[in-house]
C-alpha cells in the first residue's frame, strides 16, 4: 500500500488541551500535561500512525500576549511550528468558548494558506447547547475544512479526528521509524518530566519561575540511566519552596519524576536533583537551546 506522511500544527490558547490531545492521538504520553496554562514551552512533535499514514503532530505552546523574553520565544515557537505544516488544527476549550484570546488566534489564522481544522475540545464538560453556536461563530471567522468535537481527556471523538487527519496527509514515505513516538530526545524528555512534577506539586507557589538544566545524562553498563538535573529558580525564597521542609518537597518531586521516567524510558532511572538560585536564568542562551527554543531579541 502507498504510504502517506504529513505535518499537523496543533495551535490554540493556553490550557486548551493541546498536549492532552496530542498524547491521545499518538496513543501514549509524549507531551507533559498539567492543569496550569502555558505548561508547554517548546515545539514538540508527537508521531501518530493510522494504517499506512504517519501524522507528525507539532504540539506548540499556547498563544498568548508575550511579556518576557521567554514568552516571546514560546510564541515564536508556535508560528515556527506552523511553518511548512500540511494542516493547522485550532484547538479550542469548548467550556471557555470564544474569548478574546481565541478570537485573536482565529483572526491570525484566517489568511494562512494551509488547510485548517477546528477542534472543539473538552466537550465532556462544556454546555452541549452552546457547542453548535461556538462552532458557527468560529467558522464565520475562519474557513475551516471541518469541525470536530472531542474530549481529549476521555478519548471521545479522538478516533474520528485521527482518521480525518490521516485522510488529509500527502502521499510520501514515512519520515520516522514505525516505533518512534516523538522527536524529543530522552534528555529533553527527562527535563520535561521533572518540570511537569514541579508544576503538579507546586503550581500555586511557583508559577513559571523555574527551568530544568540537565547537567549529565549517562547510560550505565547495567542498562540503567543516571540523570543529574538542576532546578533553576530566580530567588532564594523559591529555592526554599522547591526544597520543602527538611527536603521533603524535592524528594517527592524526585520520586514522582523517577517513576514516570522509568515508565517512559523502559529502564531503571537514577535521578539526582539540585536546586540552584540563578536570577537571570531567562537570559541564558544555552538554556533556551536545551529547552528547544530559539533566542528572541
Amino acid at each position: 500500500m502507498t504510504q502517506h506522511a504529513g505535518l499537523v500544527a496543533v495551535v490554540g490558547a493556553p490550557n486548551a488541551g493541546k498536549s492532552t490531545l496530542v498524547n491521545a492521538l499518538v496513543g501514549q504520553k509524549v507531551a507533559i500535561v498539567t492543569p496550569k496554562a502555558q505548561t508547554t514551552r517548546a515545539r514538540l512533535m508527537g508521531i501518530a500512525i493510522q494504517e499506512e499514514t504517519q501524522i507528525l503532530l507539532v504540539d506548540t505552546p499556547g498563544l498568548f500576549e508575550p511579556k518576557r523574553r521567554l514568552d516571546r520565544a514560546m510564541v515564536a515557537a508556535v508560528w515556527e511550528g506552523a511553518q511548512d505544516a500540511d494542516l493547522i488544527a485550532l484547538v479550542v476549550d469548548a467550556e471557555r468558548g470564544l474569548n478574546r484570546n481565541v478570537a485573536e488566534i482565529a483572526d491570525k489564522l484566517r489568511d494562512r494558506s494551509e488547510g485548517k481544522l477546528l477542534v472543539l475540545n473538552k466537550v465532556d464538560v462544556a454546555k452541549k447547547n452552546e457547542l453548535l453556536t461556538l462552532a458557527a461563530q468560529l467558522n464565520e471567522r475562519v474557513e475551516f475544512a471541518d469541525t470536530f468535537m472531542v474530549s481529549a481527556a476521555t478519548g471521545d471523538g479522538v478516533a474520528d479526528l485521527k482518521t480525518a487527519l490521516a485522510a488529509r496527509m500527502p502521499e510520501g514515505p514515512w519520515l520516522f521509524p514505525e516505533d518512534q513516538v516523538s522527536d524529543a530526545t530522552d534528555r529533553m524528555m527527562a527535563a520535561e518530566v521533572t518540570r511537569e512534577q514541579i508544576f503538579l506539586k507546586l503550581h500555586a507557589e511557583l508559577p513559571y519561575a523555574s527551568a530544568i538544566e540537565t547537567e549529565k545524562y549517562e547510560e550505565r553498563k547495567d542498562g540503567s540511566v543516571a540523570i543529574h538535573q538542576q532546578i533553576l529558580v530566580g530567588r532564594p525564597t523559591q529555592r526554599a519552596i522547591v526544597l520543602g521542609k527538611g527536603g521533603a518537597m524535592i524528594r517527592a518531586i524526585g520520586e514522582a519524576s523517577r517513576a514516570e521516567l522509568s515508565k517512559l524510558l523502559g529502564k531503571k532511572v537514577h535521578l539526582f536533583l539540585h536546586v540552584k538560585v540563578k536570577p537571570d536564568w531567562e537570559e541564558d542562551r544555552g538554556l533556551y537551546r536545551e529547552m528547544g527554543l530559539d533566542w528572541v531579541d
